[in-house]
């Protein structure tokens, strides 16, 4: 069988929640199926350690897809043309994004569906397209993968969808997310919070990751408690992010937050692993794939009590009201205080962690696949 994919998203480092679903669950299911075939479609040139195995054929699609109207030409034109010359089976496509124009089998990943619930946080002719494509999307594919309970509820009920059209593909985490040694993370705290405990959190920053309340809610826990808890704020500058820039720059405090940027996985599993809790007060999330790495690294996690994320934490995490700055600071200021409750919550967090894994991520999307082709 020849399996062709979209695979535009996976760029050396700059991978994302959606990068990393297309990595984890993509490297697997070519080498568990070394029998089939497996076209990847790439928009620009590739790194070539994304050829996963021999029974890959890399493909460069023109043009790069990174605007609305390169995402028709490149969906509505290139890929059609593609799966014909290629003669493809069935199209897998991770991103959310498909064509309206091929006959081919198509196996959707539908991850969530944030713009429609916060369409203000969205540069205006990407949610002009997303609001227009995404639900016509959802009824061409022969089957749809989301990555939560919840996602499912929520693309049936906003589109119609019949629920049994839709199969849940739960996120893992990278392997590199374990908890570490007492040496270890005195070793990270000195190198990124000056040898004291710290908060971490752990995203993109735009507007629905909701970093300025969590800046509030940290300067409300400062002020509580005089301590020296620090805050670590790992993330590249996505969009929309003028309010976050100026609270940076003014916030009390502010000498007690370390922003480092986007890391690579190898980094970022060390500071996942050397914090007191994780502070992820996001407004929406499909999965919120940070909270499960922290999980694994047995730090605790404050998350919340929106969308896929308490399903996300299970007993793992304190649940809050992101638009809450003092239930958010009365949360961490809880963590802190309580040994025992965050004991319990480390606890539970290793048997939150059995019910993910990326092994299990790509067995359900192989599944959901093969739907496609009977």
């Amino acid at each position: 069988m020849r399996i062709a994919v979209n695979t535009r998203l996976l760029l050396k480092g700059k991978l994302e929640g959606i990068g990393w679903f297309t990595h984890q669950t993509l490297e697997r299911m070519v080498r568990n199926h070394p029998e089939h075939e497996f076209i990847f479609f790439f928009d620009r040139p590739y790194d070539p350690s994304f050829v996963f195995a021999s029974n890959v054929t890399p493909v460069v699609v023109s043009p790069p897809a990174r605007h609305p109207v390169l995402f028709y030409l490149w969906f509505e034109w290139r890929i059609p043309a593609m799966l014909r010359k290629y003669k493809a089976d069935v199209f897998l496509s991770p991103d959310g994004y498909m064509s309206l124009s091929t006959k081919v089998p198509t196996c959707l990943v539908i991850h969530d569906l944030a713009f429609e619930h916060y369409p203000e946080h969205f540069v205006k002719s990407h949610k002009m397209y997303w609001r227009y494509y995404s639900p016509r999307f959802a009824k061409k594919a022969t089957r749809i993968a989301t990555v939560s309970t919840y996602s499912k509820e929520d693309i049936s009920k906003q589109y119609h969808i019949p629920e049994d059209k839709i199969d849940v593909v739960y996120n893992g985490a990278h392997n590199e997310y374990k908890p570490l040694s007492w040496q270890d993370r005195e070793a990270v705290k000195r190198q990124y919070a000056d040898g004291c405990e710290y908060f971490v959190f752990a995203g993109a920053l735009h507007p629905r990751k909701n970093i300025v309340n969590l800046l509030k809610a940290f300067i409300a826990f400062k002020r509580r408690q005089r301590s020296n808890m620090k805050l670590v704020i790992v993330g590249r500058y996505a969009w929309k992010y003028d309010e976050v820039v100026k609270m940076r720059e003014e916030m009390p405090f502010k000498e007690d937050v370390n922003w480092v940027g986007y890391m690579n996985v190898d980094e970022l599993s060390r500071v996942m692993g050397g914090a007191y809790a994780l502070v992820y007060p996001s407004l929406f999330e499909g999965f919120g794939i940070p909270i499960l790495e922290a999980l694994e690294c047995n730090v605790p996690a404050i998350v919340s009590n929106t969308s896929s994320m308490p399903e996300v934490a299970g007993d793992a995490g304190l649940l809050v009201d992101p638009t809450d700055v003092q239930d958010i600071a009365d949360k961490m200021e809880q963590i802190y205080k309580d040994e025992m409750l965050r004991s319990k919550l480390i606890a539970n967090a290793q048997q939150q962690v059995k019910k993910f894994s990326w092994d299990q991520s790509a067995e359900r999307l192989w599944n959901c696949l093969m739907k496609c082709v009977k």
